[in-house]
């Protein structure tokens, strides 16, 4: 990659972090000026893409810096701390915008509806600029972080709806209702993203790598007779690793930088970046398991 495209990677990362940090805090001051438990939730989701985005910039510059000889694998998986730090969070306050809204279903309060309609529009204009910066990259981690953006658009969509329907019908139960069902949406999506997270912690294949497909692929290589010992991991959810035993025919131990690069091309297949290679010999099989197992 070239620097001129990390350099932009980076800066499209950075000024997503900041328009998400500034009104997060714009967010915050509002949700208390309106008395909108809706807005506080999505102020506490919007803290919450902070702390990701935060980390990805962070992230994106670390990329620059080489593995060295403690970190052998470098330092990407930092981000999968914060990862947790921010389920964290999210948990935890999520849980107690709950406890505020339930008891305001059986007694609503008033809120500034116009209030709450001036904070949606600006939420939709702020959220989809940094939605658009993102859009237009091409890595991973940008169209990752666009997507939790559109997210936000999209909630802030639906406290547009409903601050409209308070303002002209003074239902002020609306309001409690949109909290609850935004914040159980955002416990849902922190259980998603911990459970991957803890799978990549605990090196587990990752949910987009199919151990199956990889096998099927190497199998119909020419001159390719089994594979075993295989075990494929992620660093942070985006640099996938695999290191396995490949049983081959004599002829290709013959040539085994040849034969390497055609595995590697075929894995690469399957989006594994980094990958180590044995080559045996069929009567030489020396793993654990051995013959077309995985």
């Amino acid at each position: 990659m070239s620097l001129h495209h990390h350099s932009s990677r980076e800066q499209n990362i950075r000024v997503a972090v900041f328009l998400n940090l500034g009104f997060t805090v714009l967010e915050l001051v509002g949700g208390l000026w309106t008395n909108s438990l809706a807005i506080l939730s999505e102020a506490l989701h919007d803290f919450g893409d902070s702390v990701t985005l935060t980390t990805s910039w962070v992230a994106e510059r670390g990329a620059k810096r080489a593995p060295d000889t403690r970190r052998t694998f470098g330092y990407q998986r930092l981000s999968l701390f914060a990862a947790v730090f921010s389920a964290v969070v999210l948990s935890v306050g999520s849980l107690f915008i709950l406890s505020r809204a339930v008891p305001r279903l059986l007694n609503p309060e008033h809120v500034n509806a116009d209030g709450m309609i001036g904070l949606a529009v600006i939420g939709i204009l702020f959220n989809g600029a940094a939605f658009f910066r993102l859009r237009k990259g091409q890595s991973l981690n940008e169209r990752v972080l666009s997507w939790h953006l559109l997210e936000d658009v999209l909630g802030w969509g639906v406290i547009l709806v409903g601050s409209t329907i308070i303002r002209f019908w003074d239902n002020h139960l609306i309001d409690p209702i949109m909290t609850m069902g935004y914040t159980i949406f955002i416990l849902w999506g922190v259980a998603r993203n911990l459970r991957e997270t803890v799978n990549i912690l605990l090196q587990g294949v990752p949910e987009h790598i199919d151990l199956d497909q990889i096998k099927s692929g190497l199998l119909a290589l020419g001159g390719i007779i089994g594979v075993h010992d295989v075990h494929v991991w992620s660093l942070e959810g985006e640099t996938d690793i695999l290191t396995g035993h490949v049983v081959v025919e004599d002829q290709l131990l013959g040539t085994p930088g040849q034969t390497v690069a055609m595995i590697k091309e075929e894995l690469a297949k399957h989006h594994i970046e980094h990958s180590t290679i044995e080559l045996e010999r069929p009567d030489g099989c020396s793993g654990v398991e051995c013959g077309n197992s995985l």
